[in-house]
């Protein structure tokens, strides 16, 4: 590589002032950032405009001249958004960009836009209010995924299938039951969220580069035309801060992790042995070498991208485990790792929704599966625990009966009233009433359970949840 120096212009570095030599073309592009934080143009915007309107509000800047760069700034905007405008990646970062846009523009007034404020606040405003328009729009994602999942929930409460711990037949319980499951971690997903933005909608601005400003400005005027609750409470903290950035991307993994498990379940569900589920053509590729195949790939995809979902949080806080009190350039890396954690996350969920709406259910396979397996084992004892035997004799004398129905190689069902006996006399005939796959799961009546009941009234809470978010 060559190595040149920068010559300076209206779009040099903004500290360039106490330098006599242009800085080398390879540092310039060594911490350069504006390719990872021009997506926050917009937000830069807003924050400059609420800026221009303090500064003026405490009288620091004329009206004449707020309106000239409010102006400008809403040119800038305008023409960003229909293209008229490009962003010019010879800028060091965004906010240079802005600046030196709007001075272009409206001249000197352009220079003022800067009073009172450090790129150090600047950028932590800036990423505040980009997480305060990412946030909302990921959560309605994931109730578009819990609306998705409830809809199909509602039209298998009676359909079984066979519920596992530790990857072997446990109970029987239903589809709905299931998909009820999924649904509820995204609730409490969306919920942290939610939380988040309590501490994210906290204005950093007006801490300048890490101990305030001797002028006169209006912190909390300024909080307010932005739409946050609060001001932050110190001012070393509150440009050296990424907790908010740590916490979201935080949440963001544990979304991840939610998706990769059921991207797991699906991918299961899929091979020929489960056969549970068959995901859309549109929704599977093929293999380059073997006609037969449909494979899972875009389950295997979000399940391999939570990896990196988790290093992004990693390297956030591996970023700040060691860094002094105030702002320290290292901090110019989190941007990179939460946008990617973000973009990783929205994208999921979203390929996830359209994967699983578009997929088939084989119910015919999940009721044969609940044949095998003894899922009924515990149905046997709870109907002595019901005869008055205690729990842990009543656990033994099933046991008892599984052993009998393995040796011979049949179910439970398939036992006589003769073979029950041998294990407790207290067992009548009734106790083939209680053992169908059916039977286990509508006796199963305790909140939260999959009796149909019960999992239809966890599908009106969860469109309750929905729909109150929604409106």
């Amino acid at each position: 590589m060559e190595h040149g120096t920068i010559t300076q212009d209206n779009h040099a570095a903004l500290w360039h002032g106490r330098f006599q030599e242009g800085p080398d073309a390879a540092a310039v592009e060594f911490e350069t950032s504006i390719h990872v934080d021009e997506r926050m143009a917009f937000d830069d915007i807003r924050g400059s405009r609420a800026h221009a309107k303090m500064l003026a509000h405490a009288g620091i800047i004329s009206q004449d001249e707020a309106s000239q760069i409010i102006s400008g700034l809403d040119s800038i905007e305008k023409d960003l958004i229909s293209g008229a405008l490009k962003i010019d990646y010879s800028a060091e970062d965004i906010h240079s960009f802005v600046e030196a846009t709007l001075t272009d523009r409206v001249g000197e007034s352009g220079k003022k836009v800067h009073t009172g404020r450090s790129r150090n606040d600047q950028i932590a405003l800036d990423e505040r209010l980009y997480l305060c328009r990412f946030i909302p729009d990921l959560q309605n994602r994931l109730l578009t995924l819990i609306s998705s999942l409830t809809e199909i929930a509602e039209k298998h409460t009676k359909d079984i299938m066979p519920g596992y711990t530790h990857m072997q037949h446990a109970q029987p319980v239903t589809l709905a039951h299931h998909l009820c499951a999924w649904s509820w971690m995204l609730t409490r997903d969306w919920e942290r969220l939610e939380d988040s933005l309590k501490r994210i909608k906290i204005s950093p601005i007006g801490s300048g580069a890490l101990a305030g400003s001797g002028l006169p400005l209006d912190r909390k005027f300024e909080a307010k035309e932005m739409g946050f609750d609060h001001i932050t409470m110190n001012s070393l903290d509150s440009v050296s801060d990424r907790d908010y950035c740590i916490e979201v991307t935080s949440a963001l993994s544990l979304i991840q992790m939610h998706l990769s498990r059921f991207c797991e379940e699906v991918v299961l569900w899929s091979t020929t042995e489960f056969a549970f589920i068959n995901l859309s053509e549109k929704w599977s590729t093929g293999s380059s070498i073997m006609p037969q195949k449909k494979n899972p790939d875009f389950a295997e995809l979000i399940r391999g991208r939570t990896g990196r979902v988790y290093g992004d949080l990693m390297a956030l806080l591996t970023m700040m485990k060691a860094l002094p009190l105030a702002y320290d350039r290292d901090m110019q890396e989190d941007k990179q790792s939460l946008f990617d954690a973000c973009d990783v996350v929205a994208s999921c969920v979203n390929v996830f929704t359209y994967m699983i709406s578009s997929a088939e259910w084989n119910l015919k396979a999940m009721n044969e599966a609940c044949q095998d397996g003894f899922l009924n084992a515990t149905d046997v004892a709870d109907y002595l625990v019901l005869k008055g035997l205690p729990f842990r004799t009543a656990h033994g004398v099933s046991a008892r009966a599984v052993r009998i129905a393995i040796d011979r190689g049949c179910r439970l069902e398939d036992l006589t009233i003769e073979d029950f006996k041998s294990c407790s006399e207290l067992i009548e005939k009734d106790i083939f009433d209680i053992i169908p796959p059916e039977a286990c799961v509508n006796a199963r009546k305790t909140d939260g359970g999959p009796a149909e009941e019960k999992v239809l009234e966890q599908i009106t809470a969860l469109k309750a949840f929905a729909k109150k978010i929604k409106d």
